[in-house]
């Protein structure tokens, strides 16, 4: 794992679905270059795992989908730091893989409720400890399909879409007052949410990458980490691809 030595010395990072997949990589590299983090994640004996492996220095489990929830974990997160200066959120699920017309509700309304409600929960709940700093760094993780919509994907689709929206209006919100908001938007990368999905979904997503393959973990942590970064000082309410060429707006 390659990184900036201090890059995050004295900053201090919540990361939601911090317990596994890209969450824990860009906690691993955030602490690695100086930086305290929070994991938020649902599983308690993944977070304990996720806080050994990646010298974590709090962890909070929760579910996102629920306010009073995220508002505790964040006063008890702003304790244990000290400060919050760096919000990624990482935490989503996929839903069904069906048409439209035959998408169970259940599971629609749950994509949402994790998704967009979790993320919007976070965001909302953090981003006035940053405001009283006059310094934050917001990285929501979307997805290509919210710019392009994956066939029998439409929940995942849709919220993600949504998670783009949000970035964009909260950027703008906030440009001016020393907080960045800006959204990841990765094609299908190797992590453990790959799991949700039949393998002909897996499929048919690898072969709208141009490069051929899927993307690897590291390299959107490695872009998350310079978005939630002081060096991303001129970027807001934006988009960050790494797709392999498959969106290129």
């Amino acid at each position: 794992m390659s990184g900036f030595a201090g890059r995050f010395e004295g900053r201090c990072a919540v990361v939601t679905g911090g317990a596994s997949g890209l969450g824990k990589a860009v906690a691993q590299r955030i602490v690695a270059e100086g930086g305290r983090v929070a994991l938020w994640d649902i599983g308690a004996d993944a977070l304990a795992a996720a806080k050994a492996e990646t010298g974590a220095h709090d962890t909070q489990t929760l579910d996102v989908s629920d306010a009073a929830q995220v508002a505790a974990a964040a006063a008890a997160s702003h304790a244990a730091l000290g400060r919050v200066d760096i919000l990624v959120c990482s935490a989503g699920i996929t839903g069904a893989t069906a048409p439209v017309h035959e998408y169970p509700v259940d599971s629609w309304l749950r994509v949402f409720d994790i998704n967009v409600n979790g993320l919007f929960y976070c965001n909302r709940a953090l981003v006035p400890m940053m405001l009283a700093n006059g310094y934050g760094r917001i990285v929501n993780v979307a997805s290509v399909a919210g710019k392009e919509g994956n066939p029998n994907a439409s929940a995942y689709s849709a919220s993600k879409a949504a998670v783009i929206g949000l970035t964009k209006s909260l950027g703008k919100e906030l440009a001016g007052q020393g907080v960045i908001a800006n959204a990841l938007t990765p094609a299908t990368f190797e992590s453990p949410i790959l799991a949700q999905l039949p393998q002909s979904q897996v499929d048919y997503m690898r072969s709208k990458i141009p490069m051929g393959r899927l993307g690897e973990i590291a390299e959107s942590a490695a872009m998350v980490c310079f978005m939630a970064s002081e060096e991303c000082s001129f970027t807001t309410a934006s988009t960050f691809d790494t797709s392999g060429g498959r969106t290129t707006f």
